[in-house]
């Protein structure tokens, strides 16, 4: 597969949703004492609200593409469905300001939300859409089980190639990337987004919408890897995590718990193994 295109999903990444995820702008660009007026690519951040049932229920800022795989992965990664089958509808919606997400999840669903929502009070961020408490925020991580056997060489592929991937952060520098290697370290699927748990969701999203087993190969991220991304790794089944940066203690911590295998500094042909690493082969 071509490194420089690796998601064949094309339906999703048209050349529409990715000028849609670029802006370019007017600056004043200084080199020494020369300046000049120039034209530069920034990466679009928009307000993508996610309506459950009619009610809002989060505020992301996200880059405007693969909104439907941002939906089910940020839907499961949130436990408001068990499965992708439960979203019953995404209807998308582009107002003024931002874009709606309007998703419709059977009323048991809906219930069990509107209970978690209804004890909060304002909050600031969005990190932990809708939780209200520590308990609700450090919940266990599901444990995964299984995985694949990963060479080193699959790791250094497959850094490889999520850089190589990067369409909008190749032109915007302001990018993260979530990528989705198979065993022998080819990127078969890459979601970019300004946050880098929204690349994640995306990623765990379409991972989901088309039915891939998580066993058959590992999650490559651009960027450190926090206790977000090993919970939402958890909770997607997804046994292995390379990150081209460092991973936090807790990140490590979680991984240990949820029997994740955690490998950071992946760069070239060096990384570090923080969990589990008797999924590596040597």
């Amino acid at each position: 597969m071509d490194a420089a295109h690796p998601d064949q999903d094309t339906d999703d990444r048209d050349t529409a949703q990715r000028h849609a995820a670029l802006v370019e702008r007017a600056c004043l660009r200084r080199d020494g004492d020369a300046v000049a007026a120039v034209g530069d690519i920034l990466a679009n951040e928009v307000a993508i609200a996610l309506v459950y049932n009619g009610v809002s229920h989060a505020v992301m800022m996200a880059s405007p593409l693969d909104l439907e795989d941002f939906a089910i992965g940020f839907s499961l990664a949130e436990g408001i469905v068990a499965t992708a089958s439960e979203l019953r509808d995404i209807a998308r919606a582009d107002h003024d300001r931002g874009i709606s997400l309007d998703i419709e999840i059977p009323a048991a669903r809906f219930a069990r939300l509107k209970e978690r929502r209804r004890a909060l009070t304002g909050r600031t961020g969005c990190g932990l859409c809708g939780i209200d408490s520590l308990d609700e925020a450090l919940r266990p991580p599901p444990r995964v089980v299984g995985g694949p056997k990963i060479a080193a060489g699959a790791i250094a592929r497959a850094m490889a190639g999520l850089a190589a991937g990067q369409v909008l952060n190749r032109e915007s520098h302001a990018v993260h990337a979530a990528g989705w290697a198979g065993r022998e370290g080819d990127i078969l699927l890459l979601r970019e987004d300004v946050g880098r748990h929204n690349a994640v969701d995306k990623l765990t999203g379409a991972l989901a919408r088309q039915g891939i087993d998580p066993a058959d190969g590992f999650l490559a991220v651009t960027s450190r890897c926090s206790f977000e991304i090993v919970h939402k790794a958890a909770t997607a089944g997804i046994a292995v995590i390379a990150s081209v940066s460092a991973p936090t203690d807790y990140a490590v911590r979680l991984a240990e718990e949820a029997g994740i295998t955690l490998i950071a500094f992946a760069r070239g042909q060096r990384h570090s193994i923080y969990s589990r690493p008797e999924r590596l082969i040597p």
